[in-house]
C-alpha cells in the first residue's frame, strides 16, 4: 500500500520536507484481492491443522468469547423472544427491501447526504475512488489526498476496496486495533468480529515493533505484550493519522429507513474519531443492512453486542443523519452496494443468510472453525455464515466456492446461537444440492456412476445380501479395524478420514443365527 505524503504547510519554510516512509509491502501469499484463488476448503483446512500455534490461539479465543456470550445472554429472561423479534424484523425488511431502500434514499438526500448505487464491486470501487480524487482536486492547499482513515468494514473488504485504492496511490489506514494488526502484519482477516483472532499477544508485539516505524510513529522500544500497552502503542501510532486525514471511509452496522440514520457500533472509539474529525465521510454498506424503524433498531442493539463481544451494550454507538452544519463531516456520501445480494434475495432458501448482522457467534461456536481458523474459507466471511453467504454472493463457479457448503459437520451449533435464527445447516444442505445438480448437468462422472451402482445393489434383497457377504469376506482377509490408505481414487477419501471396516457379521447373519430368522 502506498504511504501518504506529508501535509503541505500553509507557510513557506526552508526546512527540507520529511522523507516519506517506504512503500508498504504486499502480502506475499495469497496476493491482495484474490482470496477467490485460494485452494478448496479441504486443502486449506489440512494445511491450517498443521499449525499448532494457530490451533492454540483459536481455541483460547473462541472459548473465551463463547463463555462471555453465554453468560450475558442468560441474564435476559426474554432472550429467545428477542431472537424471534430480530428474525421477524429482518424477514419483513427483506420481503419489502425495494420499498425500504427507496425510503432510506429519500431520507438520506433530505438530510443532506449524497447517495450512490453500486451494482457490483468494480462500480463501488470506482465511485469511492472518484469521490476521493474529486475532493483532492477541490482542495486549495493540498493535492489529491493520498490517504484516508477507515472504520472496520466487512463490505469494503468484500469489494476489495483497499487494493483498488492502493492501485490509485491512495493509502487506506485501518484504525480498528485488530484490523491494524492484520494490515501491519501483511495478513488477512480470519474473523468478522476479531480479524486478528489467529494472533496472540506475543505475535502482535513483534508486528508492532517491526512495522509501525515504517508507516508512522514507531512503537516504544520497550514495548511488552501487555494488552493495555499494545493498545496504547496503537493509539499513538494512529493519532497523527486521525488528525491529518481529510476523508474517512466507514461501513455501516444498520441503516434506519424511516429517518435516514446510519449506525456504527464499536468498542474502541476509533469509529467515533473517523465519523467526526474528517471533512468528508464516505459510508459503504450492503443493501441488506436496513431496519425499518428506530424501534426495530432497539431490538438489534440488544442482540448484537451480547452475541458478538459478550457485552450488554457496545461502548460506542454512533449515529449520523446526513450533514449537520458546523458539526462533524460537512460532506457525507453513502454508497449502497448490491454485489450479488439481489441474486441471493431471489433464492427462497438462500435469502435467509441475508438476515446476518455480522456478530460472529456462529464462528465462535463452530467446531470446524475453531480448529482451522478463518483463512481456509478463502473469503472475508469465514465460518458457518461464510459457508452459506460467500458461495451465493460470488456464485458457485470456483473450486473454493463449491467446497464451502461442505465445510461443516451439520452439527447445528451455529443455528442455536444465531441471534436472528438463520437456519445455517438447512442452507448448507440446499447449497450442497445445487453443487450436485451442477455436476449432473455437466457430465456423469465416477461419483454418479457409483451412486447408480449402489442404488442397483440396494434395490433387491438378494443383491444386498451378496454385497454384505463380500464385505465380510474382505474383512476376514484384511484383518484390520480401519483402512487408513486406499489406492487410486480411494486415496482422496482416506487422506482426510479413516475408513472403518465392516463388521465380521452383518445383520442378516446375526438374524439368521441368533434369532432364527430367514436370511
Amino acid at each position: 500500500m502506498s504511504t501518504s505524503s506529508p501535509p503541505h504547510s500553509a507557510t513557506a519554510s526552508t526546512t527540507p520536507p520529511p522523507v516519506a516512509p517506504p512503500t508498504m509491502r504486499r502480502t506475499p501469499a495469497p496476493p491482495p484481492g484474490r482470496l477467490i484463488d485460494a485452494p478448496p476448503f479441504p486443502q486449506g483446512a489440512a494445511e491450517a491443522l498443521k499449525n499448532q500455534q494457530l490451533r492454540d490461539n483459536m481455541r483460547h479465543a473462541t472459548h473465551t468469547i463463547r463463555a462471555k456470550r453465554a453468560r450475558v445472554t442468560a441474564e435476559l429472561p426474554n432472550w429467545e423472544e428477542l431472537r424471534a423479534a430480530g428474525e421477524a424484523i429482518k424477514n419483513r425488511t427483506l420481503e419489502n427491501l425495494d420499498y425500504y431502500l427507496e425510503q432510506l434514499e429519500a431520507n438520506l438526500i433530505k438530510n443532506g447526504a449524497q447517495v450512490h448505487w453500486a451494482s457490483d464491486a468494480q462500480e463501488a470501487q470506482r465511485i469511492v475512488i472518484d469521490l476521493i480524487k474529486a475532493k483532492g482536486e477541490n482542495m486549495t492547499h493540498q493535492p489529491t489526498p493520498q490517504e484516508v482513515v477507515k472504520v472496520k468494514s466487512m463490505v469494503t473488504q468484500e469489494i476489495e476496496l483497499n487494493e483498488a485504492l492502493e492501485a490509485e496511490g491512495i493509502a487506506a489506514w485501518e484504525t480498528d486495533l485488530a484490523e491494524l494488526i492484520v494490515q501491519l502484519g501483511h495478513d488477512r482477516p480470519s474473523n468478522i468480529l476479531v480479524p486478528a483472532i489467529h494472533r496472540n499477544r506475543d505475535e502482535v508485539r513483534e508486528i508492532f515493533l517491526r512495522e509501525m516505524k515504517l508507516y508512522g510513529k514507531p512503537a516504544p522500544e520497550d514495548l511488552d505484550n501487555d494488552p493495555k500497552n499494545l493498545a496504547a502503542a496503537a493509539r499513538l501510532h494512529l493519532r497523527e493519522k486521525f488528525l491529518r486525514a481529510k476523508i474517512a471511509l466507514s461501513g455501516v452496522n444498520f441503516c434506519v429507513a424511516e429517518s435516514g440514520t446510519l449506525v456504527i457500533v464499536e468498542s474502541e472509539g476509533n469509529g467515533r474519531m473517523c465519523l467526526t474529525l474528517p471533512e468528508t465521510l464516505i459510508s459503504i454498506t450492503g443493501i441488506e443492512k436496513l431496519v425499518p424503524t428506530a424501534q426495530d433498531l432497539e431490538v438489534m442493539l440488544q442482540l448484537l453486542p451480547r452475541s458478538s463481544t459478550g457485552e450488554r451494550m457496545n461502548p460506542y454507538t454512533s449515529m449520523w443523519t446526513g450533514v449537520t452544519p458546523g458539526d462533524g463531516p460537512q460532506e457525507v456520501h453513502v454508497v449502497l452496494v448490491d454485489n450479488g445480494r439481489s441474486r441471493v434475495l431471489a433464492d427462497p432458501v438462500g435469502r435467509e443468510a441475508l438476515r446476518c448482522i455480522r456478530c460472529a457467534a456462529c464462528m465462535h461456536q463452530c467446531p470446524v472453525y475453531e480448529k482451522v481458523g478463518g483463512h481456509p474459507y478463502g473469503s472475508v466471511y469465514p465460518g458457518p455464515i461464510g459457508s452459506v453467504l460467500t458461495p451465493q454472493l460470488r456464485g458457485l463457479d470456483s473450486a473454493i466456492d463449491k467446497s464451502l457448503p461442505y465445510a461443516s459437520t451439520l452439527c447445528g451449533a451455529c443455528a442455536e446461537v444465531c441471534p436472528v435464527k438463520i437456519p445455517i445447516p438447512d442452507i448448507l444442505v440446499h447449497l450442497r444440492q445445487r453443487v450436485v445438480d451442477e455436476k449432473k448437468r455437466g457430465h456423469r462422472g465416477l461419483e454418479q456412476s457409483l451412486m447408480r451402482l449402489g442404488g442397483w445393489v440396494m434395490a433387491k434383497g438378494s443383491r444386498l445380501g451378496l454385497a454384505g457377504a463380500a464385505a465380510g469376506l474382505a474383512r476376514a482377509l484384511i484383518r484390520k479395524e480401519y483402512l487408513r490408505s486406499l489406492p487410486g481414487l480411494g486415496k482422496r477419501w482416506t487422506a482426510a478420514r479413516d475408513l472403518r471396516m465392516p463388521p465380521r457379521r452383518n445383520f442378516r447373519h446375526w438374524w439368521k443365527h441368533e434369532r432364527g430368522g430367514q436370511a
